[in-house]
């Protein structure tokens, strides 16, 4: 298990720990319109269902501001208690002013610094927003972005550096202007009067480099929490390889208390992938357990048959579907490892390290399929029965390891 060397801040976002040591956190954001309530409630749940511990919905006008306190209102009377935090760009501080039921039910509200107010607005605005927290007891994500940065402050270091007697690379520059922004937004809110254990902070890139700098520049001169995440990372396995990548240097550096997964979505895609991209990350590195992991070989010329391929799929799927009961029935069963193997090689081997596995026959082996549980093999399946009598298996396994019955037994 990574150890985390960064200690920070602990943050209570609507009963959810961040930072101070406690797990990471996954986080997700709506794309729906936050006005229209039935999508919104719609999509939060489903996020929260996959996993996510706290989702964010845009709040950009008035419609969308008055229709939070109902989709909190909703969300509640159909049992999903996620915390909702409210995304606020350049009129923040009136629709916290305007709509103070908005203000009451989100949990966190986050705000760019690059973008709450230009010139003399900037503090006032700021100001407001900052208030309104302390008067509803809520605390504040201050998110720099890299492509709405304080352009005033990136202005006066550009300019700074270019008298410098040994001038920076202006990419460093950028990187320092992101620093600062997060870190004298965070110092004129604790001047304003909202607590250190109420602020989290996040400098948003879309280059793995520059995330990696920025966040390891900010880490090391604050121990506030803070939030990890690639922004536009992009589509598909674009996507999900730099974010992972970035973020995965990160943590294994400790820094990093809750993380997002910014994919774009296919069309029509499904929204929660995100979720199960930050969940997989975590859980891959040795962060956070989630779901049973199975181990299945790649295929090669021994496994020309797709059954291995087929059955590792469906088990999979299985496996998440089932993980909100198994979870109420059997605590500890996000720690089960299952293996689906393709073929003699590595396939028994592999199983006998599984707590439950299955070795399928490749090209040209006998027609069977060993399975082993807890290093032993208890079984040797074929037919078209297969899939379904290994997932009973599995179901069996589950229930004798971490059923009433066991938990009685330790």
């Amino acid at each position: 298990m990574i150890q985390h060397r960064h200690k920070t801040v602990s943050v209570n976002v609507g009963g959810v720990t961040v930072g101070g040591g406690a797990p990471i956190v996954v986080q997700s954001m709506t794309n729906t319109d936050t006005a229209d309530v039935d999508s919104t409630v719609r999509q939060v749940a489903a996020l929260a269902a996959a996993g996510s511990e706290i989702v964010r919905v845009t709040v950009d006008r008035d419609e969308a501001a008055a229709a939070v306190p109902k989709i909190k209102e909703r969300l509640l009377k159909i049992g999903v208690t996620v915390p909702i935090v409210g995304d606020f760009h350049y009129i923040g501080h009136k629709l916290l002013t305007d709509h103070p039921g908005c203000a009451e039910a989100l949990d966190k509200y986050r705000i760019n610094p690059g973008n709450v107010g230009f010139k003399n607005k900037r503090d006032p605005q700021f100001t407001q927003i900052v208030e309104m927290a302390i008067k509803h007891g809520k605390p504040v994500r201050i998110g720099v972005n890299w492509g709405s940065l304080d352009q005033e402050l990136l202005t006066r270091l550009m300019d700074e550096n270019t008298l410098s007697p040994n001038p920076k690379d202006a990419r460093e520059v950028t990187h320092e202007a992101m620093v600062q922004s997060a870190l004298l937004s965070a110092a004129r809110a604790e001047e304003i009067g909202l607590p250190k254990n109420r602020i989290i902070l996040s400098c948003k890139v879309s280059a793995v480099q520059d995330l990696i700098a920025c966040y390891s520049e900010l880490a090391r001169r604050c121990d506030y929490a803070l939030h990890l995440g690639l922004t536009e990372a992009g589509m598909g396995s674009k996507g999900i390889v730099a974010s992972s990548a970035a973020m995965g240097v990160l943590l294994q550096q400790g820094i990093g208390d809750t993380i997002r997964i910014s994919l774009t979505p296919e069309p029509n895609g499904d929204r929660t992938l995100e979720v199960k991209v930050a969940q997989e990350l975590l859980q891959t590195m040795g962060l956070r357990t989630f779901v049973p992991l199975v181990a299945a070989c790649p295929g090669c010329g021994r496994t020309t048959s797709t059954t291995f391929q087929e059955l590792a799929a469906d088990v999979q799927n299985f496996i998440r579907t089932s993980m909100p009961e198994w979870k109420k029935q059997y605590p500890g069963v996000e720690t089960l490892n299952v293996a689906v193997m393709g073929c003699i090689v590595n396939g028994p081997g592999e199983s006998k390290h599984a707590d439950i596995g299955i070795s399928l026959p490749g090209t040209g082996e006998q027609p069977t399929a060993p399975v082993f549980v807890d290093g032993k093999k208890v079984a040797t399946l074929r037919g078209a029965t297969l899939t379904d009598d290994f997932k009973t298996m599995v179901v069996d396994y589950i229930a004798k390891r971490f059923g009433p019955s066991a938990r009685a037994a330790e």
